[in-house]
């Protein structure tokens, strides 16, 4: 039990990115997807031997000679014993359903010009309030900042923008990487007719459940970043991000912002997002640190 324990624990200080600067050597040896089913499991097994010990003890206590007092040792094991399984239950059940492939509304494409693309089901969910379902009709994009004048854009109004498709792989700092194909549309289209100050130098990108990150301007506009609203031919279900998720190429998955609400123009190059806050490294570059 203690070896379960720990092992328990273990695999869950790497689920935290805050503390994975401290046990990220783990994911050399053990993949991401792996470490994740370890501790999901570790915690039913850790479950069913405290079941099994209480079991054990019951019936030790059922056989000692004080009436009185192997009464009240069976009523406080049978309601440990029952909270335990009720706990039990509820685990499974949240694994089961957390676990379940997401429900896609149109055929997702398996290949994009002869290359083979990962699923959108080989996504991990480990985004900071878990999904996002946004209203698209409710839905308003804000560019707020260093231009001329604030606008909003509806969904409809930013898929009326040139469409572009490309394929590129997300890598998380967990492990994991996907590759899909992406469809959406230029971050620099959305600022077109905005006059964007000389001053803005940095760009920021807020999300509805309160993330945020930020990016050089000259990142954004060189390379063409693109706002996807499609991955694999398929519209963004809330668990990848709908309305919007970013396409932030040679760039940690960290920075792949989802649930685009807001996008800033700014002078302030010492603006840190959620996780950059946290000890992640501000420019997120593939082949930079991880943290600060």
């Amino acid at each position: 039990m203690l070896f379960d324990f720990l092992l328990l624990a273990m695999t869950g200080v790497t689920k935290f990115p805050e503390l994975q600067k401290f046990t990220s050597f783990i994911f050399t040896y053990i993949a991401a997807s792996t470490i994740s089913l370890i501790h999901d499991w570790s915690g039913i097994i850790l479950i069913l031997l405290i079941i099994i010990h209480l079991i054990l003890n019951f019936r030790i206590i059922s056989r000692n000679k004080n009436k009185k007092l192997r009464q009240l040792n069976k009523k406080t094991t049978i309601v440990l014993t029952s909270l335990i399984v009720i706990i039990l239950a509820i685990f499974t059940a949240s694994f089961i359903w957390t676990n379940q492939p997401i429900k896609l509304n149109s055929v997702e494409v398996k290949s994009y010009k002869g290359e083979k693309l990962g699923s959108i089901n080989d996504f991990r969910e480990n985004s900071i309030k878990g999904p996002q379902y946004i209203d698209k009709n409710k839905y308003r994009l804000k560019i707020t900042g260093l231009v001329g004048k604030e606008t909003n854009y509806s969904y409809d109004d930013v898929l009326k923008l040139q469409k572009y498709q490309k394929v590129v792989q997300l890598n998380c700092v967990e492990g994991w990487s996907v590759k899909v194909l992406w469809e959406g549309v230029l971050v620099k289209d959305l600022f077109k007719n905005l006059s964007v100050s000389p001053k803005a130098n940095t760009i920021i990108f807020y999300a509805a459940d309160g993330y945020s990150t930020s990016f050089p301007l000259d990142y954004v506009m060189n390379n063409n970043i693109m706002m996807a609203y499609k991955m694999n031919n398929v519209t963004l279900p809330p668990e990848r991000g709908f309305p919007f998720q970013l396409v932030a190429e040679q760039k940690w998955g960290y920075k792949w912002i989802k649930w685009i609400t807001k996008i800033e123009l700014s002078d302030n190059t010492n603006y840190q997002g959620y996780w950059e806050q946290r000890g992640y490294n501000n420019n997120g570059d593939l082949n930079g640190s991880k943290f600060q």
